[in-house]
Order: C-alpha cells, then structure tokens, then sequence
C-alpha cells in the first residue's frame, strides 16, 4: 500500500526498523492524524538531545554551537549500521536563563526531535543569553518526559548537556534522572565549560558515569578554528546549482526554501568555512526535505505526482500535463545526485586536506566532544564509520 500526502506535511517520527530485526510495520504521524504506512520500513535513528546552558557566561558555548553544527551533522552522515545509513533526529533544550519560565525550572524546549536541518539551525541562531539558575537534573528529566525516545533498542539515544555550575542545582535530584535515563536506554553524556577538575568536583563526571556516558571538559571560550582548504570556493558555487533543484510544494513550500536560504545565509554570515560545512551537509542522505520539496517527496514515496492538487504546485508547474511535471521532477532529481555527487568527492578532499593541518583545529571544543563520545558509544550498538 502507498500513502499519498497530498499538501499535508508530514511532521512525524517514524518508529524505526532495528538494523538487524524483519519487522516491517511502521507509523507516522500526520499532521492531523495517525496513519499507518503498511510495509514501508525506516531505518535506524540516531537521537540527540542537546541540552545548552543559555546564562550570562555561555555565549561562547553557544557560538560553538552555531559554528559547529555542520561538522558535527557531516561526521555523523558517515555513520553505518550493518549496510543501512541511519536517520539523525536533533531535539534543542536551553536552560538556565532569566527570561524562561521559573516555575519550570528556567527550561524551554526550542524544538523536539526534528530531521529539519534548516529549522535546528534556525534556533540555534535565535538563542541568546541572560542570567539565570542551572538545574542540570531538571532539564535531563525534562527531555526523558516530553521527548519520543522510542523503544527500539537498537537507536543510539543520546543526551548532551553542558554548562558550568555544579550539577547537583535544582530540586530534581540528577542521580534519579540518571536511573530514569537508563531506563529509556539513554546515555548522558555531560560537557563542563571549564576546568576538567572542577567539572569532576562538582558532580559533572558523576553525571555522565551514571549512564556510561563520557563527561568532557571544554573552553567553551576558544574561538573555533576554521581550516581554509583549495576547494571551498567551488564547494559554495555547487551550493547554488543544488538550491535550484529544490521545488517547492504544498501551502508551506515557499517558506520553506525562503528559511533554506537564509540559513545559508547565516552559515555564511558566520564564515566561509562554516558555510562549506552546511553545503557538505546538504549534500548528505541526512538532509531531506519531503514536507516542501518536490523531489524529495517523489523519492521517499511520499507524494505521487500524479495524484497532487493543482494549488499545491509551483508556480514553474502551473498548467503543466501530468507526464510533463513527472518529466519535470525526474530531472531535476537527476541533476540533485550529479551535483551531490561531485560535492562529496570535492569534501573527500577537503577532508584529507583539514586532517594534514589538524594540529590548528580547536581540540577541545563542543564539536570533538560530541563526535569522540557519539562514535565511542555507538561501537556498543554495531555503528562504524
């Protein structure tokens, strides 16, 4: 049976398909109802909860994070489990600042667990900071009770927190989050702005030892090296040929590809290195746009073309046969893969050339705290890079 979303879009978490199970039935959800997708199997997730410290001192942490969502997106669409490439979900929490809700706990959940690249890069630009109490247990337990975790066993689900008050703030005690973690089978893992010894002795080791996660010590105040390479600039050319293979769809298409293009802008904005590591992640299976975007859509069997109402096409498609906008998408999906294509093969080199001038990288930043810890934990679950 094939399900045909016509301009709905679909907003939802698939239950995944174990790597190594036969269970075929899934469910999404829509954005009005449950509908069940029969034989349409999804593959792997890999879930983070990223949980940052939004208070007076963490602008630097949060500079990090803008800077180097994109390197951390790229490594982990290397990710394998037996020969499926898993999905990534990214859930966004701040905490600790002024402006959130006391009686909360001064949390706020920015986005629940999202593929939309685009929408986790939006908010992490909109963060600022303010003073405020951190209650590290409290936002832990927050993001186990609203988020779907699900329960397949073989999803890598992963909590990072980081900040740098003692982690024993707040009236929910972190060990009892700890214990509730590992019943959802989520690892903690606890990144400390500041000194490895002050992080042990104020309970950011204990945090993470709990749930055999890996606690890391970072200077959230290291300005992040970015290493210039010979094949930036023709990386950032493709990155326009590939926004013109986008087609728009559906009551929220166009929006959609406007906020694709002014995260482009916002990589950009921050550095040209920045901006490459966005284009290198569009380029990735990770990046998938079915709710907007024609092609995408057609591919992931989501909309049959055939079948779309006359208002959800774009304008270039108004007025078009059936076999003509087919004809259409086909084409440009063509022209997607070519582009994507040669985009990896520049980044293959634009890797090896970053690993020769390693030694000028931050080492000790958000970016190899999250990867180091990811790949540790995931060997436990069969994932290779």
């Amino acid at each position: 049976m094939k399900t045909v979303f016509k301009t709905t879009v679909c907003l939802g978490l698939l239950l995944s398909l174990s790597c190594n199970a036969n269970e075929k039935k899934t469910i999404a959800f829509n954005e009005f109802d449950a509908i069940e997708l029969a034989h349409k199997p999804s593959k792997q997730y890999i879930k983070v909860a990223l949980l940052l410290d939004t208070s007076n001192s963490m602008d630097g942490l949060i500079d990090q994070a803008k800077a180097q969502l994109w390197e951390i997106v790229n490594e982990l669409s290397y990710a394998r489990c037996d020969s499926d490439r898993p999905n990534l979900q990214i859930a966004l929490y701040e905490y600790g600042n002024d402006r959130l809700n006391a009686d909360e706990g001064y949390i706020r959940q920015v986005l629940g667990f999202s593929d939309d690249l685009d929408e986790i890069s939006k908010e992490l630009f909109s963060l600022s900071t303010k003073g405020g109490s951190e209650y590290c247990g409290q936002v832990i337990q927050t993001s186990l009770d609203q988020l779907n975790w699900g329960k397949n066993a073989d999803d890598l689900k992963l909590i990072f927190i980081a900040g740098n008050e003692p982690f024993t703030q707040g009236k929910v005690n972190y060990k009892n989050a700890a214990t509730n973690a590992n019943e959802k089978d989520v690892t903690v893992n606890t990144i400390f702005c500041g000194d490895y010894r002050s992080g042990v002795s104020t309970n950011w080791k204990d945090g993470a030892d709990l749930t055999n996660g890996d606690y890391i010590a970072i200077n959230h105040n290291h300005a992040t090296v970015h290493i210039a390479t010979p094949y930036d600039s023709e990386i950032l050319r493709y990155n326009q040929k590939l926004n013109s293979t986008y087609v728009a769809y559906g009551s929220r298409g166009e929006s959609k590809m406007a906020l694709q293009s002014s995260q482009d802008d916002n990589a950009k904005d921050y550095s040209e290195a920045n901006a490459v590591s966005r284009t290198v992640s569009k380029s990735s299976h990770l990046y998938k746009n079915s709710s907007w975007d024609l092609v995408d859509a057609v591919e992931m069997e989501e909309v049959v073309v055939e079948d779309l109402d006359k208002e959800a096409l774009p304008k270039e498609l108004k007025g078009k046969s059936k076999k003509e906008i087919k004809a259409y998408v086909e084409a440009k999906s063509k022209e997607r893969a070519d582009i994507q294509k040669k985009i990896q093969v520049l980044n293959t080199k634009r890797k090896q050339h970053m690993a020769e001038k390693k030694s000028e990288k931050n080492g000790n930043g958000l970016e190899n705290a999250m990867i180091n810890a990811i790949k540790t934990q995931a060997k436990k679950k069969n994932y290779k890079w």
